[in-house]
């Protein structure tokens, strides 16, 4: 399975490449991480990663404790984007 790319903090490299967007939900399916980010245009980005770059990016949030990652800012790229 070939998988999307997300991150916490702005990329430093390759700038153009990257989307921002904001976290509207996570979860999982078929073994793997499933998250919707809202576009600054309004439209919703169903991105796929692995279980491990879940735990990576939501680490690297600014969270409390077991707060949700949900309406925090991220940098994604869609595969083949």
């Amino acid at each position: 399975m070939v998988h999307d790319r997300i991150h916490a903090r702005r990329p430093s490299h390759h700038v153009d490449r990257w989307s921002v967007g904001t976290i509207e939900s996570v979860g999982e399916r078929d073994g793997h991480c499933v998250v919707d980010v809202e576009t600054p245009d309004g439209e919703t980005v169903e991105l796929v990663v692995t279980l491990a770059v879940r735990d990576l990016f939501v680490a690297r949030l600014d969270l409390d404790g077991d707060d949700s990652p949900v309406g925090e800012r991220v940098w994604y790229r869609e595969h083949g984007g």
